[in-house]
């Protein structure tokens, strides 16, 4: 190393060793064997080998059983500012580049693909809201704002607030308190709800009691697809939430759309964005459990939608329930596939990581097979190129997407 280290080491085991120089970022519990110097919660530490030599340094999480947070194999790092400014902008800069004329609604930082491990930034229009999941960022949250609103300034951007969405449960993990509202080191309206266009469409977004960060913004591109192809089409939208799907099927000119969702408040979100786009009059909403309905229709007879499409929540969010997930998403895919006439349309997916892409085929083969049905993939997609795969870490490659032509 170049530069003299005034950080706490850790020392760990050859098989974490292994994983850092592949590239993953994370150093687990049992995989420290040795530690020196005092580290407090949230510190920066470096992280060596069983002999000695520099693999990284990044956060230390006492209370996570991710107990570092890799940030940077360069030992020359000094992680001021500055350091994080230039993550910030590359983040930024990535965004403008692949985003083009939807930068103004898109995911800014997503966590580890950016190197900003348990940092989430949504910007939708003029407010930008973050979501902090990590001890050692939370305690430099306010030098990445600082980046943050000083690299879009500079590209012309001025936010109205930051809204702090810090509600989520993971952050008892991490020792960090639950909380949500706006950040108050930086000026701020009081207006929670901001309007943005996507795909041509109009959404109401409520930053403060919207799911995750206000709106899903991974699936953008996705629905465009489904658009392209509803023309003329009966669709029925399962598990609809806001009616994004759905409201992309009537703008591309669906006959009709039957949205559906088991949510009463997101029922009357989707009904108010149809109104919104005045696409009313080809929607209809449903407050339903998609599990009861799809048997139900299928009883009634007939088939009366030549496009379904699944847009279910996460089954699963550990390795322990994939099994009983699979049972989950195999049942909702088999109905659906049964309720279609030959030649009729199907999009389904899967939102989380554990249920890997080849326990997903494998569920949808096998769906299809007790369905009676063959399938014609039309389109494999993932989430939207503003929240990046990186390769060398596969939990950042969590969504699955799928288009089919039943035959």
């Amino acid at each position: 190393m170049k530069t003299k280290r005034n950080y706490p080491i850790m020392t760990v085991t050859k098989k974490a060793e292994a994983s850092v120089k592949r590239g993953h970022p994370w150093i687990y519990a049992e995989e420290i064997t040795e530690s020196f110097g005092e580290a407090e919660n949230g510190c920066l530490v470096d992280v060596l080998s069983q002999k000695g030599s520099y693999l990284g340094t990044g956060f230390l999480s006492l209370n996570s059983k991710i107990r570092v947070r890799l940030l940077s194999d360069n030992a020359n790092d000094n992680f001021s500012p500055t350091f994080w400014e230039r993550r910030v902008r590359y983040a930024v800069d990535y965004r403008r580049t692949v985003m083009g004329e939807d930068f103004s609604c898109c995911r800014l930082i997503f966590g580890e693909a950016d190197q900003l491990p348990g940092l989430t930034v949504d910007r939708f229009s003029d407010i930008i809201v973050t979501q902090v999941l990590s001890f050692g960022m939370d305690k430099i949250k306010d030098v990445i704002y600082s980046a943050i609103v000083k690299v879009l300034n500079e590209c012309g951007v001025k936010i109205s607030g930051i809204y702090e969405r810090n509600d989520a449960a993971i952050r008892e993990l991490e020792g960090l308190e639950q909380y949500k509202g706006w950040y108050e080191g930086y000026p701020h309206t009081d207006n929670v709800i901001t309007e943005i266009t996507e795909n041509g469409i109009k959404y109401s977004v409520d930053v403060e009691n919207g799911q995750k960060t206000g709106f899903f913004l991974d699936q953008k591109y996705n629905r465009l697809a489904v658009s392209k192809l509803a023309k003329g089409r009966k669709v029925l939208d399962c598990f609809t939430h806001t009616g994004s799907f759905a409201l992309n099927a009537a703008m591309g000119g669906a006959e009709k759309v039957t949205a559906v969702d088991i949510s009463e408040s997101a029922v009357e979100m989707a009904k108010e964005n149809a109104r919104r786009n005045r696409l009313e009059d080809r929607m209809e909403f449903v407050a339903a459990n998609v599990f009861e309905l799809l048997p139900e229709l299928e009883k009634q007879g007939g088939k009366p939608y030549d496009f379904i499409i699944l847009d279910p929540p996460a089954f699963t969010k550990s390795r322990k329930t994939v099994n009983s997930a699979e049972r989950g998403y195999k049942e909702i895919n088999y109905r659906a596939m049964k309720l279609l006439p030959r030649g009729g349309y199907f999009a389904t997916c899967s939102c989380s990581h554990f249920m890997r892409n080849d326990l997903f085929v494998k569920m949808l083969h096998e769906a299809a097979a007790d369905a009676g049905v063959k399938l014609r993939q039309i389109e494999m997609r993932q989430q939207c190129c503003d929240h990046p795969v990186l390769w060398n870490v596969p939990e950042t490659d969590y969504l699955k997407f799928y288009i089919f032509q039943v035959v």
